[in-house]
């Protein structure tokens, strides 16, 4: 059986991902830096920021948190010079020219899942972040929280509840994680950490 020539690209892409190389790496580097140099406060959210928290799952694209005011700042002075919309018309979808990455941007008063408003919506992110590695990342908590809403408001989205669970067995946290989320998303977080307890080790 013959293995063919774009899926051993993808093979290769996702090893030097898990260890922090290649183009998703590259990307992000080069992104955090020149939005440092702009002053354009920024998260780093979705599948990158489950890789910096312990939960070591593949992505394609990047994922980052700002304002609104940020994300005019991201357009007004990188766009053409190094990024470029995603698709004709795109407004917060870009990709890196250089390494094609895509890369997507949410801002703060967002509401994650299925976009309708909800007590849980994306945060100023100067608000809900921390530092690893010289890169600004959503906190745990949040990112938690952020994922068991829009788990639980969008039937498209309930992979962002199997991250949740996941992420409390790699990371094992604790039960009392709970009361550190919304209250609108407290219950579902106990419930995935009951079943996480029940999960056979692997």
């Amino acid at each position: 059986m013959t293995i063919p020539d774009n899926l051993w690209m993808q093979l290769r892409e996702g090893s030097r991902f898990f260890k922090e190389e290649g183009d998703l790496h590259t990307t992000l580097a080069r992104l955090v830096a020149r939005l440092a140099e702009e002053g354009i406060d920024y998260a780093v959210i979705g599948g990158m920021a489950l890789l910096k928290h312990g939960y070591r799952r593949y992505t394609e694209d990047l994922d980052v948190l700002t304002t609104r005011g940020g994300l005019e700042q991201f357009r007004g002075k990188l766009l053409g010079r190094g990024y470029l919309p995603s698709f004709p018309g795109a407004q917060k979808s870009y990709r890196d020219t250089e390494t094609k990455v895509k890369i997507d941007f949410m801002t703060t008063g967002e509401y994650p899942g299925d976009g309708s408003p909800k007590p849980v919506s994306f945060p100023d992110p100067t608000q809900a972040r921390v530092e690893k590695d010289g890169i600004w990342l959503i906190t745990l908590e949040k990112l938690v929280e952020l994922k068991l809403a829009s788990g639980l408001s969008a039937p498209h989205r309930l992979k962002d509840l199997g991250d949740v669970v996941e992420l409390i067995v790699s990371r094992s946290l604790p039960r009392d994680l709970a009361d550190k989320l919304d209250a609108s998303v407290r219950a579902e977080y106990l419930r995935l950490w009951e079943a996480a307890q029940s999960r056979p080790p692997e």
